[in-house]
């Protein structure tokens, strides 16, 4: 593509766009359980999005000069500090997401700790991959600790025996994505304070919702600021609280935490560079559309959000269970379902991969996880308050695909494809060696992938380091430019 010589029209760009849209996933309807989140309420989308529009064109990077984003900022920050357990000392910030809201946590711990070499986080191995990044990128070693094999809830003892002289931050989940489980915060929170070392409770998708959840009676263990020894806390907005895309908030338990957090540079001509996040410049737009909608839903919307999204959970869990050959993993506490083939029957006859082809044929995207320590491969769900009213039809459709895949039988891989896998050298590996494992594969190409049980079966093969290499080579085969 190279720009038009003369700009086109901004209907037709709009057209253009419309027909590119129709190729992705569809992210209202509860159809898509993963990366959206939907409420499913009519007139919130056109609410944010003017919203949005009446903000775009501000700056966050100086609030002087636009001082209604300080106002909604400092309104966001206190009620999520009032609904996750902060006092009169709690400050926080409003990021582009979990994963920034995540790496600024541990960045200020790292920060706060000029002292320490070679400095560590301690983690539950089902903590976010975010943590990971963060240290990749601050030069931090991550230590992680297994979890309770059948519960996959962190081990305080184990936590707790990890926590050394270069410990500046521990993790744990609130809750943790892959199954959907609380981690028990109050004993790492408590191991972590013994220590003198902060705590961080990465809440993104929980924060907003584990507290209605209490509020309607559900038994929520506790996880928030107001359990001793927690020193940050980190919430999305556009997950269960169901702002668009783009707002996260991390909140200190004061301000001393924060302060290391904060970014200032005087040492060049022009003006001193203050940052309160990772971002410099920041559109005002989604701030406002957060402010926007938080405001709009309230407390009795939200509580009314979270009896809806119970409510589906509660029945897709049923249901799921009374599937033959599937199973739940663990004991999920919040809105998060791990799906996988059910271990006891010697064999289920089919694979997981291939029911996420099939429903995605269904019209449905499960989002399919490969196995890790004691967890097998298997389909993640992330239900929102739009499932609510249409789990019949998703459960007959996911028992028809598993039908279908038992038919189909498990992915088999050529017997050269998994040797040359096994041989393959993470570090080492070429486009060419690749492009030669797809075409063992019997695939096209990464760009014509229409079902991903072979690719997904052949990535899984593969072990977690060459699996990172592997999909690092098939992002950039998708992010290649067509001439």
């Amino acid at each position: 593509m190279s720009l038009p010589s003369t700009g086109l029209p901004a209907e037709q760009v709009l057209d253009e766009l419309r027909a590119l849209r129709t190729g992705d996933l569809p992210t209202h309807g509860g159809r898509t359980l993963a990366y959206v989140y939907d409420s499913g309420r009519a007139g919130l989308d056109e609410l944010a999005a003017q919203a949005h529009a009446l903000a775009s064109a501000t700056n966050g990077l100086d609030p002087t000069a636009f001082p209604s984003l300080l106002r909604m900022e400092n309104d966001i920050v206190a009620a999520a500090a009032a609904l996750l357990g902060g006092g009169q000392a709690t400050v926080g910030s409003v990021t582009s997401g979990g994963t920034e809201s995540c790496m600024l946590a541990v960045h200020a711990a790292r920060a706060a700790r000029p002292d320490v070499d070679r400095p560590k986080v301690v983690l539950a191995s089902t903590a976010h991959a975010a943590f990971h990044k963060a240290a990749h990128y601050f030069g931090i070693e991550a230590v992680t600790v297994p979890v309770d094999p059948a519960t996959f809830l962190a081990d305080p003892a184990a936590m707790a025996a990890a926590i050394d002289d270069r410990t500046v931050l521990v993790v744990v989940s609130a809750p943790s994505y892959a199954h959907g489980v609380v981690d028990p915060v109050p004993e790492v929170a408590a191991a972590a304070g013994e220590r003198g070392v902060r705590c961080h409770v990465d809440a993104c998708i929980g924060g907003w919702v584990l507290p209605y959840f209490r509020a309607l009676g559900e038994p929520v263990p506790d996880f928030d600021l107001s359990v001793p020894g927690v020193t940050s806390l980190s919430v999305d907005l556009h997950k269960y609280a169901y702002c668009p895309k783009g707002t996260s908030v991390l909140l200190h338990a004061d301000a001393s935490l924060r302060r290391s957090q904060f970014f200032a540079s005087a040492a060049w001509p022009g003006y001193t560079m203050l940052n309160s996040t990772m971002q410099s410049t920041r559109s005002g737009g989604p701030l406002a559309a957060a402010w926007a909608v938080l405001n709009h839903l309230g407390d009795n919307g939200y509580r009314s959000l979270a009896q809806q999204v119970l409510s589906a959970v509660r029945t897709l869990r049923s249901g799921i269970g009374a599937i033959e050959g599937l199973r739940i993993q663990g004991d999920p506490q919040s809105t998060l379902l791990s799906v996988v083939a059910d271990d006891s029957v010697a064999d289920p006859g089919f694979d997981v991969f291939t029911v996420a082809d099939e429903m995605t044929e269904r019209g449905w995207y499960l989002q399919p996880q490969f196995g890790f320590e004691s967890s097998p491969p298997n389909l993640h769900l992330t239900v929102t308050a739009s499932n609510h009213g249409s789990e019949p039809a998703l459960l007959a459709d996911l028992a028809s695909a598993v039908d279908a895949a038992r038919r189909s039988g498990p992915v088999s891989l050529p017997e050269e494809l998994t040797a040359a896998i096994a041989g393959l050298d993470p570090s080492g590996l070429t486009s060419e060696q690749f492009a030669g494992l797809l075409a063992m594969a019997g695939l096209e190409g990464a760009g014509t992938l229409k079902r991903m049980a072979e690719i997904n079966a052949m990535l899984g093969a593969a072990p977690p380091g060459l699996r990172e290499r592997l999909l690092v080579e098939f992002l950039g085969v998708m992010y290649t430019p067509t001439v």
